[in-house]
Formats: C-alpha cells, structure tokens, sequence
C-alpha cells in the first residue's frame, strides 16, 4: 500500500537521492550525461529543494511503499498567477514506475488544488520523453503549448506543457 506525505525539510534528502537514480535512467536517452548532470546539481542540490519550499511556495510529497521513499512529486498552488496548479516534479523508481504510484501523486495534487478551489493542474514534460506524455495523456491530460527554456550553461528545456481539468 502506497502512502503519501508531505516531505519536512529533513526529507528533502529523500528527494535528492531518488532523483539521483531516476534521472540517469529516465533521461539517458534525450539528454547528454553533463546536462543530467548540470539539471540535477541545479534543481537537487538541498539548498536548491530548501529555496524551493522557502521561496517558490513549492510543496513535496512523497510515496512510500513498505517503508521505503519510491517517488515524490512537488507542486505550487496558483503558479505563476495562471490560477491553476503546477505539477513542478514527478519521479519515480524504476523498480516502481507502471504500479499506479504517479497517478496516485497526480490524484492527491488534484484533491489539494480542488480544496483550494483550483480548476486546472499543469505540468511540462521533456518532449521526448514518449513514456511519460503517454501516461499523462491516458490520465487526461492533453497538450497545452510548448515552450523551450534556456537553463544556462548551453542548456534547454524543449518541452511540452500538459494540462488537465479537475
């Protein structure tokens, strides 16, 4: 049985290490191992997970599965001042991914945004990443826009924005 709580400050490390394993793995195949690189110390290094919470107002949730953190996922309420919910992260263990986990971390984000009176939850996913955009899509979320993002360094993020209606 899965259960999902919202990650203190002392389990951020958690989200770190999880990440750590997963995106090798999820992204070796459209990313250069330095972007992996660069994308993880940028967006996983704790004080970058703490200044996330501080000062961008994102929460994290994590999975646990028989004692042991197997996903997170984070989000921010009224991101951007779109009136919709962002979905900022989303990773689960290869050992754990197609058991209904993401979705259940979807679920609980949508339960939130719908207590807080939110109509819409969002999310960017790598455009190439098929896997991932065909368990959005199967779940109801549909192609919003693209957008690439330069993240410094000589890096991008080409994307697609996925949205879903509550």
């Amino acid at each position: 049985m899965i259960k999902i709580i919202t990650a203190t400050k002392d389990q951020l490390i958690e989200v770190q290490k999880i990440a750590h394993i997963t995106w090798p793995k999820t992204f070796s195949d459209t990313l250069t191992p330095s972007q992996i690189d660069y994308m993880l110390e940028w967006m996983y290094d704790l004080e970058a997970l703490e200044a996330q919470v501080t000062d961008k107002n994102h929460v994290f949730l994590l999975a646990e599965e028989e004692g042991k953190y197997v996903g997170f996922c984070s989000y921010e309420l009224n991101s951007a001042n779109t009136g919709k919910v962002k979905i900022h992260k989303l990773y689960l263990l290869p050992d754990v991914q197609r058991k209904g986990i993401g979705r259940q971390l979807i679920a609980e984000v949508g339960l939130i945004a719908q207590k807080h009176a939110y109509e819409f939850i969002y999310l960017n996913v790598n455009r190439f990443n098929l896997k991932a955009i065909q368990a959005y899509l199967a779940i109801g979320f549909y192609e919003s826009k693209r957008e690439v993002i330069d993240i410094g360094n000589g890096f991008i993020m080409d994307d697609i924005v996925m949205e879903m209606k509550l």
